[in-house]
C-alpha cells in the first residue's frame, strides 16, 4: 500500500537519510527502529508530507504523493507530546480533526464515541485533558488519530513519556489495537521491546541507512551485522582473527574458538571479525568440569556481578578482557570461577563492525 523510494535527506549540509525505501502491506505494522540521530523521525515527516525529501518518492497504491498536501494524505499522525488542546475536553479533542474536514454533527459525535470507545476512553468524553492521567492522555490523542479513519497509522515514539508500568500497559493495548483495527502503521521507537511486541516487520536504521528489515524473529535469530545484534542487546562480542576455514576457527583472547559465519558472510584466512556467543543454550559448569562434546566451545570466566531482574537473574561475567551477562536461575558470588558451555551455533562470526 505505502512504498518509500530512495529516500535521501539532509541537515544542515549533512546527509541524514542516504536511500532509503521499504513498503507497507495491507494491515501491517511496520517499526522504523534506531539509536537517536538514524532519521527515523525525519522519515516519518517526509512519509507524513511535513517534510519534503531531496530525492525520492513516497506511494500510496501506486500514486506519487509529491505535492500532495497533508491533509489530503488521509493519514493519522501522533507525536510523542500527544499535542492536544488544553482548553478542550478530551471529546472535542478527538473531534477536532473531523471538523476540519466539515462532516455533519451527527456523524462527527458517532466518530468521536467509536474512536473513544476503541482505546478505553468510552466514560472520558467530557473530561477536560489537563484532569487526566499521561496514560488517558495518550489514549485520547490515539482516539484523535483513529477518529477521521485514517489509511495509514503514523506514531511517532508515542510511549516515550510514560512510565515503565503503564508503558506496558499500553503496549499491551496498541499491540491489540492495530491487530483488530487492520489500519496499517508506520510506528517510530528507539525500543527494540516496543517494535518487537508491535511489528509485523522492522526497519532498522543506521546512520541513515537501512541496516536489516525482516520480521522480529527473522531479524533476532540472524541479525546482519555484529552492529545490529548489539543494537538488539547481543552485546556477548570479541574480537578475533580467522586462524582457520574448515571448519571455522578464530582466534581470540580466550582462546581458539571454533565458530559458524553469520548469514551472508564467507571469511577469509587472517581476517578481522567480531565474534558472538549468543545467549540461546548456555550452560554454567564448575570451573574444573569439562563439558560434554555438544559443547562447541568452553571459556573460562569469573562472576563479576549477579543482579537481579525481575523473574530471574542477570549473571555479569568476566572473559579474558571481556564483560559477558547471560540470564540465570540463581546468582553466584563475585570472583566465582566457572566455565561457559556454550553450543558451536551459539558462536556466530560477523566482519570486523564498530560503532560509528
Amino acid at each position: 500500500m505505502l512504498e518509500v523510494l530512495d529516500i535521501f535527506k539532509t541537515y544542515e549540509g549533512k546527509p541524514l537519510l542516504k536511500g532509503v525505501s521499504f513498503r507497507i502491506e495491507a494491515g501491517e505494522t511496520v517499526c522504523l527502529l534506531g539509536p537517536s540521530g538514524s532519521g527515523k523521525s525525519t522519515l516519518l515527516r517526509i512519509i507524513a508530507g511535513l517534510e519534503t525529501a531531496e530525492q525520492g518518492q513516497v506511494r500510496w497504491n501506486g500514486r506519487d504523493l509529491g505535492g500532495v498536501p497533508v491533509h489530503l494524505r488521509g493519514f493519522g499522525l501522533m507525536f510523542q507530546d500527544y499535542a492536544l488542546f488544553p482548553h478542550l475536553n478530551a471529546a472535542q479533542n478527538v473531534a477536532f480533526g473531523l471538523r476540519m474536514q466539515n462532516l455533519p454533527g451527527a456523524e462527527i459525535e458517532r466518530r468521536v464515541r467509536e474512536a473513544m470507545e476503541q482505546v478505553g476512553l468510552a466514560g472520558f468524553m467530557r473530561r477536560r485533558v489537563t484532569d487526566l492521567s499521561g496514560g488517558e492522555q495518550q489514549r485520547v490523542a490515539l482516539a484523535r488519530a483513529l477518529a477521521p479513519r485514517p489509511r495509514l497509522l503514523m506514531l511517532d515514539e508515542p510511549l516515550g513519556a510514560l512510565d515503565r508500568r503503564l508503558r506496558e500497559q499500553l503496549l499491551d493495548d496498541l499491540h491489540h489495537l492495530l491487530r483488530s483495527a487492520r489500519i496499517p502503521a508506520v510506528y517510530v521507537t528507539h525500543d527494540q521491546e516496543e517494535a518487537f511486541t508491535l511489528a509485523h516487520r522492522l526497519v532498522i536504521l543506521r546512520g541513515g541507512r537501512i541496516a536489516q528489515q525482516g520480521s522480529p524473529v527473522e531479524v533476532y535469530a540472524s541479525p546482519a551485522s555484529a552492529w545490529v545484534a548489539r543494537f538488539l542487546g547481543l552485546n556477548n562480542q570479541m574480537a578475533g582473527r580467522v586462524v582457520s576455514l574448515a571448519p571455522l576457527m578464530v582466534h581470540t583472547a580466550a582462546g581458539v574458538l571454533r565458530a559458524q559465519a553469520a548469514r551472508g558472510f564467507t571469511p577469509r584466512l587472517d581476517q578481522a571479525v567480531t565474534l558472538l556467543a549468543r545467549p540461546e543454550g548456555v550452560r554454567f559448569l564448575g570451573a574444573d568440569q569439562a563439558g560434554t562434546g555438544e559443547a562447541g566451545a568452553l571459556l573460562d570466566a569469573t562472576v563479576e556481578d549477579a543482579p537481579f531482574r525481575g523473574g530471574g537473574f542477570r549473571l555479569e561475567l568476566r572473559v579474558a578482557q571481556h564483560l559477558f551477562s547471560f540470564p540465570a536461575e540463581r546468582p553466584l558470588a563475585a570472583d566465582t570461577p566457572l566455565r561457559l558451555a556454550l553450543p558451536l551455533e551459539s558462536l556466530v562470526a560477523y566482519p570486523e563492525d564498530r560503532d560509528e
